[in-house]
């Protein structure tokens, strides 16, 4: 099955910026949408963004909205989650799974570890 693995995660103040990673490995992340994901304690996982396969159209929750911004460098492989203005509630793990497009349900990866944002002052 396929495999992403997350990273750049870390503690941050509330206001700063974080860019979160996603990379696959064995696979070409090009011919799926990415999204993202993230599961705060005690709460269920919920969709963060998603990209496109050709990083044309992206989507994001109301609660990132003008905050976070997906984007995908397909020549390496990898898609990213630029992350500003971090709050708080932002604090969660957060994954990211391949799908067939943003629009359809279901998976296409397992879920891997994820990476850990902690907003904290």
């Amino acid at each position: 099955q396929l495999q992403l693995v997350e990273s750049g995660g870390g503690l941050v103040q509330p206001g700063g910026s974080l860019r979160l990673s996603c990379a696959a490995s064995g696979f070409t992340l090009d011919y799926y949408a990415i999204g993202w994901f993230r599961q705060a304690p005690g709460k269920e996982r919920e969709g963060v963004s998603c990209i496109s396969r050709s990083g044309g159209s992206t989507n994001y929750a109301d609660s990132v909205k003008g905050r976070f911004t997906i984007s995908r460098d397909n020549a390496k492989n990898t898609v990213h989650l630029q992350m500003s203005s971090l709050k708080p509630e932002d604090t969660a793990v957060y994954y990211c799974a391949a799908k067939a497009s943003c629009g359809r349900p279901g998976f296409l990866s397992s879920w891997g570890q994820g990476t850990q944002v902690t907003v904290s002052s």
